[in-house]
């Protein structure tokens, strides 16, 4: 058998059971036998949130290879003080209470940083911009993925928004894949993700709405409509996939990283994460108020 096969079928079982035990109960449950509560799973989410934030961080940074200026140095401390912000809202349960106009001008700027990747690509090429889009690109995603879980301080009870946020995502590229692979003949971007296809896209959407509606069915307990959160994600994780692809070219960078062996880097895997949660997110704010 491929030895890098091997390899990446054994990093990838690691990735996704990391990934299971981070963002269900079953991590605080594993951690039970050893010693009674001695981890409670919001500690564990918020670990793998925060390793991935400070990990995509330094990706980022060498994806754009910034110079020896003072803006490579700040890069992560001003990603640590907005995780920071954000993480205070996360422990005190802010997220669920608490409606702040903030937060829009903070999704609004993610829009604006996709659109200065793609259109006005030469504002990068400048430190300030690198720093800019650093911040903009990987602390803010990663900062509101913190506002998607609910759990309580007394019990264990966590929910599963986030497991199944990262299961639709796996479900939407696969099936986009596999459609685009057997029926795609129209590229959706050719000159920056030449496999993808607008037959994929299709597929990838509705085959993901079936999933979506399988989950919104037996997880009654889960925030939102999971149809419309199912369509939201297989609309925009194409666009996530992109958007690295287009950074990853406009540097003229391979790969993100090699942390996940086989697969690349943290940037490399979650770049679909990246632009669902900021969506997902403003969904759960408007469904408020619906």
């Amino acid at each position: 058998m491929d030895k890098n096969l091997i390899q990446r079928t054994i990093s990838g079982i690691v990735y996704i059971a990391v990934i299971i035990l981070c963002t269900t109960p079953f991590g605080a449950q594993l951690f039970d036998h050893i010693s009674p509560g001695i981890v409670k799973q919001q500690y564990l989410y918020y670990g793998l949130i925060t390793f991935l934030l400070i990990v995509g961080t330094w990706e980022c940074i060498k994806i754009m290879k910034f110079g020896n200026g003072y803006e490579k140095w700040i890069v992560l401390p001003i990603v640590l003080l907005i995780f920071y912000m954000f993480s205070k809202r996360f422990f005190h349960h802010d997220f669920y209470f608490n409606f702040r106009l903030s937060e829009i001008l903070a999704l609004a700027l993610i829009v604006i940083a996709v659109v200065t990747l793609f259109k006005f690509t030469s504002e990068l090429y400048f430190d300030s911009g690198k720093l800019i889009f650093t911040v903009i690109y990987v602390a803010l995603p990663f900062s509101f993925a913190l506002g998607l879980p609910k759990f309580s301080s007394y019990d264990s009870n966590f929910s599963l928004e986030v497991i199944f946020l990262f299961i639709l995502i796996w479900s939407s590229d696969t099936f986009a894949y596999l459609v685009g692979k057997f029926l795609g003949k129209h590229k959706m971007a050719p000159k920056i993700s030449p496999k993808k296809t607008w037959e994929g896209y299709a597929g990838g959407v509705v085959l993901t709405l079936v999933l979506s509606y399988f989950v919104e069915i037996y997880q009654p307990q889960l925030r939102g409509n999971w149809m419309i959160v199912g369509f939201l994600i297989a609309a925009f994780a194409p666009l996530g996939d992109l958007v690295e692809s287009q950074l990853k070219r406009t540097f003229g960078v391979k790969d993100s990283g090699n942390i996940i062996p086989g697969h690349g880097g943290v940037l490399d895997r979650l770049d679909s994460f990246l632009i669902c949660v900021p969506v997902v997110y403003l969904y759960f704010i408007l469904e408020k108020f619906i």
